[in-house]
């Protein structure tokens, strides 16, 4: 699947930037690059984009204000030099917020969410075969990309701004700089699950469940009542529930 974007910021070196994160991203597909959001409205209610690349500080129309004019079926991913927008750009429902300057790793991450989203949105269609779900994820650590092996991942452990993810057969996790909300929405829900505000399992790779915790080895997960009844339901269907 193929989503169409566009770009509006009116600085054009911004503007170039994110059309060279585009053009060498697969999944998406550039419609048009604009200077102004006044310029865009017209083009984009005549033919509009799944995607948009929007700042927000422009001159006439602003951003924020010019996403209240974008139909339903458009996410919008913020682009800003400016942090303190950060809350204004989830009042409006934008699927994410990228802050100035943007690298490509921060970009392909968003567009990640954006892609996924669309996934979910469009589900199966009559007649359609059921699509395969990613394999594998790319995470951000010391500066580079690192492909994961979906398969591999025992669970998720979330720090305060990091997340560490253990694998199986490697004896240190991988560090990461986001958040376990944002990890969550990254993995599919078909196959992770919550259990604690700190720690996001892969049901499949569990062996032992004891005393209301999950057991990796000598790591003990604790499974949270706010996750329990969650948990039980996502394995209620593959076994004879013991009381956690």
């Amino acid at each position: 699947m193929l989503l169409s974007c566009a770009i509006i910021d009116d600085e054009p070196l911004a503007v170039s930037l994110l059309e060279s994160y585009v053009l060498k991203t697969p999944f998406l597909e550039l419609k048009g690059t604009y200077n102004s959001a006044v310029e865009a409205l017209a083009a984009l209610q005549q033919a509009p984009v799944d995607l948009l690349f929007l700042d927000i500080q422009m001159p006439d129309l602003t951003g924020l204000e010019f996403s209240r004019m974008v139909g339903d079926t458009t996410r919008i991913i913020f682009t800003t030099a400016f942090e303190q927008y950060a809350l204004d750009s989830y009042k409006v429902n934008a699927l994410d917020y990228l802050l100035k300057p943007i690298s490509y790793p921060d970009f392909l991450q968003s567009a990640t969410k954006a892609f996924q989203w669309y996934e979910l949105l469009k589900g199966k269609e009559p007649g359609e075969k059921e699509k395969p779900e990613p394999e594998s994820i790319f995470i951000k650590t010391e500066y580079k990309l690192v492909q994961v092996d979906l398969r591999s991942i025992l669970y998720i452990e979330g720090l305060k701004d990091y997340v560490k993810i253990y694998l199986e057969d490697e004896p240190r996790p991988i560090l990461s700089l986001m958040s376990m909300k944002s990890m969550e929405e990254l993995l599919p829900a078909s196959r992770f699950i919550r259990v604690h505000r700190s720690f996001i399992v892969q049901p499949e790779k569990i062996k032992v469940i004891e005393r209301n915790r999950i057991v990796f080895g000598k790591e003990y997960i604790p499974i949270s009542d706010s996750y329990k009844q969650r948990f039980i339901e996502f394995l209620s269907g593959r076994s004879l529930l013991p009381k956690l």
